[in-house]
């Protein structure tokens, strides 16, 4: 039987700035603290997996350079015993990095693509991870696999597909970008793509249907015509979209759940960024333990809550002991 996942796509190495507010432009802010930290889809939704259960299979897949943020990078996940052997070294090409600029209440984003565009369908030849799924994050961000291909439309698509046939529940997660780029992406990729989780921003460039009022409110009468939405584009088996006020969900037969986040107070927030790859990797561990849908999307919410109180993508994942506890004795917001 299955087990695991195998993660693909960018892996970043993040240099994380806190900064005391966001400056005008010409204006100065002062840093009050930096660090080097890992970062990408893949990598934070496998280091939450170790942290929530070091017994459970991890496998990563990309693109790093012959460079000091690459040694970094494949010292982070050995720590974690994270398998890497499908994470191949580029010669002449730097590791992708980011500047991660974290100030109250927002984040704010300056990268280089480095080795991670060149990652492409030919490197998964071969790969002979028995994992349960294939996790392909960021669209729209991986240059080679973002590329138009005749026959499925992207490379990712083409990619995604092979994958699906060689037995992979397939997961996919996108950058946020304007519609115009988003939705041919998502059109692409979500024939090929069994489980989708996304935020309502994406939700909206994929489907055209705005989540959020004009001043800011969550539409949640909304989302159920988002989620079939999303289906009519032929995913496969799941549909989850989050929000800082919780997540909904729909399976392939129409069943709906619409569960709220845990509670944070806003003194308790560090940074958040990975905030959504962590309620990935908590609904992808619950998945992966056959837990209802509702608890699912409840296990979701705590890894996020805790990655809140981090600056940096996966340094606030705990055990998954922590997340049980919290869904205990914490609250949650109304919806």
């Amino acid at each position: 039987m299955r087990d695991g996942i195998l993660a693909a796509g960018n892996w970043i190495a993040d240099r994380v700035k806190s900064v005391d507010r966001w400056p005008g432009e010409g204006n100065l802010c002062s840093i009050l603290a930096e660090e080097r930290a890992p970062g990408g889809g893949p990598a934070n939704i496998l280091f939450d997996l170790a942290a929530m259960d070091s017994s459970y299979p991890l496998y990563a897949a990309g693109r790093i350079g012959e460079d000091a943020d690459g040694d970094f990078l494949l010292a982070e996940a050995a720590k974690r015993g994270i398998d890497t052997s499908l994470l191949r070294r580029t010669p002449g090409v730097a590791t992708a990095y980011t500047d991660v600029i974290s100030s109250p209440g927002s984040r704010t984003f300056f990268h280089a693509a480095g080795a991670d565009a060149f990652l492409c369908a030919a490197d998964f030849d071969g790969a002979e991870a028995e994992a349960e799924f294939f996790y392909l994050g960021y669209l729209l961000l991986l240059r080679s696999l973002d590329m138009p291909d005749a026959e499925f439309g992207t490379g990712a698509a083409r990619l995604l597909a092979a994958m699906r046939k060689r037995g992979f529940r397939t997961v996919v997660d996108f950058v946020s970008g304007s519609p115009d780029r988003f939705r041919p992406a998502a059109e692409a990729a979500f024939p090929w793509t069994d489980i989708l989780i996304i935020n309502e921003v994406e939700a909206a460039c994929s489907t055209g249907i705005g989540l959020r009022s004009g001043d800011g409110t969550l539409a949640a009468e909304l989302l159920p015509e988002a989620l079939k939405r999303l289906f009519s584009m032929k995913i496969g088996e799941l549909c989850v979209i989050h929000f800082p006020e919780g997540a909904a969900a729909m399976t392939a037969d129409g069943a709906y759940t619409l569960t709220p986040s845990c509670r944070i107070d806003r003194d308790e927030i560090a940074g958040h960024n990975g905030a959504g790859d962590a309620f990935a990797a908590g609904v992808l561990y619950a998945l992966a333990k056959r837990l209802p849908l509702e608890e699912a999307l409840r296990v979701g919410s705590a890894s996020s809550y805790f990655n809140l109180k981090s600056p940096t993508a996966s340094g606030g994942a705990v055990p998954y002991c922590r997340i049980e506890e919290h869904l205990q004795s914490g609250e949650f917001n109304l919806l």
